[in-house]
């Protein structure tokens, strides 16, 4: 089979949760014997979408990757004022239509490659409901096509123009049964294919943990969070609630991993480490006391799924459902809302050695039996025999 994916980001250095997602399927697949392909653009950074990959076919690992300049880069401010005004007052569909090329990556070739492709592929993929490439992807490819919604509760769900994103595809692949229950409260799915599947993770192995404290110059106890460090994650929230927590547990410090895309405050106890290598993202979760996901927006979590898969409790955001729906499902975690309930939290995991050891034995049992690479690749296998293709 000969599989297309359109993404609006790509690449090693590019460690975003939908793109990332992509780029793990993708490679899996192509590791399984399909032929993989990746329409995408030349940007790096999603809040200007810059371009900066250069334009053209390339490959990385197995996957063949064909890259298209973006037009305009976006301005952020006035996008934001767009859309700020767009989701309060009433509008036109052309106003829509606007605010969806404003949000971009606004890439007309990469929309005419595929209108000239589409027919020497077999399946296209679509990552993330949201974007100009997808809208407009979707509307031009007549190939069978499967959407990864990558989809939360917020305000671009409910434009009109998302029902025609929702009315294109002849599968969906949803990340969570929460998201799924989301989605439904919104959109028609009759006579489509659907699955729930989300993403694989692998299980580490032990690690050198005494080597990463050392490297890193950090001390147990520690909290941590991985992701893309701003506000927008949750990321104050976490903040101010450690630098209250912290106030008279002097012994307790707080690693962020990530990209930075906020200010951080002055404060001995709470170290910022950049992009790690794997390894040491792994190390970092076997060490931590537990990890923290503050995110109130979220699809699945990579990141809560491999600090349960290292054999850590994770601590959410209880509003959000998806990540909430991990801990139920696994006993591997606990949830907060507000500052009291964070509190409670921590200090229980902290303090309750076998309620910590329990919860570690459980979340790595939910991640081998929900999220293992065979169960993964076994799904979209279904999917494309839904579609009409042989799965060997």
């Amino acid at each position: 089979m000969k599989i297309a994916f359109v993404v609006q980001r790509y690449g090693k250095e590019v460690m975003g949760g939908s793109e990332l997602h992509c780029r793990q399927v993708a490679e899996r697949l192509a590791e399984r014997g399909y032929d993989c392909t990746v329409f995408t653009t030349t940007a790096k950074d999603y809040i200007t979408w810059k371009n900066e990959y250069p334009e053209g076919e390339s490959r990385l690992n197995l996957v063949k990757v064909k890259r298209f300049k973006v037009k305009k880069e976006r301005d952020i401010q006035s996008f934001n004022e767009y859309s700020d005004w767009i989701f309060s007052h009433d509008h036109t569909r052309e106003q829509e239509i606007r605010w969806q090329e404003q949000q971009g990556p606004l890439s007309p070739d990469l929309i005419e490659a595929l209108k000239k492709e589409k027919h020497h592929f077999d399946v296209f993929i679509f990552f993330t409901y949201l974007y100009y490439n997808t809208y407009w992807g979707l509307k031009n490819v007549d190939t069978p096509k499967i959407l990864v919604p990558t989809a939360h509760d917020e305000p671009p769900l409910h434009l009109d123009i998302m029902k025609e994103v929702f009315e294109q595809p002849d599968a969906f692949i949803f990340n969570t049964e929460s998201e799924k229950r989301m989605l439904y409260a919104n959109f028609d799915f009759s006579g489509k294919y659907q699955d729930i599947v989300g993403v694989g993770i692998d299980i580490p192995g032990s690690l050198d943990i005494k080597d990463f404290l050392r490297k890193y110059d950090i001390h147990r106890p520690f909290l941590l969070y991985a992701g893309r460090i701003e506000k927008g994650k949750g990321c104050q929230d976490l903040i101010d609630y450690f630098e209250k927590y912290s106030v008279g547990r002097p012994e307790l410090e707080l690693v962020l991993v990530g990209k930075l895309l906020m200010g951080l405050p002055e404060h001995k106890r709470l170290h910022y480490l950049g992009f790690v290598p794997a390894g040491d993202k792994n190390a970092a979760m076997q060490a931590a006391a537990l990890t923290v996901h503050p995110s109130y927006l979220e699809s699945l979590c990579m990141a809560a799924l491999e600090s349960m898969a290292a054999g850590t409790p994770i601590l959410v955001q209880e509003r959000t459902e998806p990540l909430k729906d991990h801990c139920v499902k696994s006993n591997g975690g606990l949830w907060y809302s507000g500052y009291e309930e964070f509190e409670a939290a921590v200090d229980l995991l902290r303090k309750d050695e076998k309620l910590r050891n329990r919860m570690s034995e459980n979340g790595r049992s939910y991640v081998k039996k929900c999220y293992s690479w065979d169960i993964v690749i076994d799904k979209y296998r279904k999917a494309f025999e839904f579609l009409g293709f042989d799965s060997d």
